[in-house]
């Protein structure tokens, strides 16, 4: 495996252009993964219904509806920005894991250390994806809005935007799933599958709600 680069020697990934972005994942380095595209793929669905919100409020006829849509538009960018964030963290949390199994292991105090990282890092490895969830999770609420109220000649956009948010929140379940296969806790197994189906069954139910507005509008036109 080729050696993993720190997050302070590479630049932020949410600081790449497309290509370069789309380049470093595609090369045999195992990171970024599924985990920072699922977060970039939540911060797309964020935008694209923050895209909408200011559609909306630069509607013409629609003034008394500007500062309603502009709040929205708000806080779609602090989404996305949360998210981008998280592109980064995540292959960040993905490193630490790297380096703790890489830690010595001829002592027996060298192998306790290592498995306590090991434990410690797999476990934060776990809770940046389910960050991510919860994080999207939340643009849910925007897209609906934005279904329901929006500038009607942009509902594709927000069926792409909801289709992009569930994206993020199952791929970062597979990345929490992933990495919980490795923790020795129980507990802490336990509680983040628990959360993981949470979330999971949740973002099922919105999606459902707000694609079927999505094709209803679709349909009419």
């Amino acid at each position: 495996m080729p050696a993993i680069e720190s997050a302070e020697q590479k630049l932020s990934l949410a600081k790449m252009n497309l290509r370069e972005f789309c380049n470093e994942t595609l090369s045999d380095s195992p990171a970024p993964g599924g985990g920072s595209v699922a977060a970039l793929m939540g911060a797309l669905g964020a935008s694209l219904g923050g895209m909408v919100a200011n559609l909306s409020a630069g509607k013409r006829g629609w003034d008394d509806k500007l500062e309603y849509f502009s709040g929205w538009a708000v806080k779609a960018q602090q989404l996305k920005d949360e998210l981008l964030s998280l592109v980064d963290e995540d292959t960040a949390a993905f490193n630490k894991v790297m380096d703790a199994l890489a830690l010595p292991k001829e002592s027996a105090e060298e192998k306790a250390t290592r498995a306590t990282t090991i434990e410690e890092a797999t476990k934060h490895a776990a809770e940046i994806p389910l960050k991510v969830m919860e994080t999207a999770s939340r643009s849910y609420a925007l897209l609906a809005e934005m279904a329901e109220r929006g500038n009607p000649v942009s509902i594709s956009d927000v069926g792409v935007g909801t289709l992009a948010t569930r994206a993020c929140i199952e791929g970062a379940a597979l990345n929490v799933r992933i990495n919980l296969g490795q923790l020795k806790n129980e507990k802490s197994k336990k509680d983040l599958q628990e959360k993981v189906r949470k979330i999971s069954a949740d973002s099922e139910a919105q999606f459902n709600t707000i694609i079927e507005v999505v094709e209803g509008k679709l349909n009419k036109s």
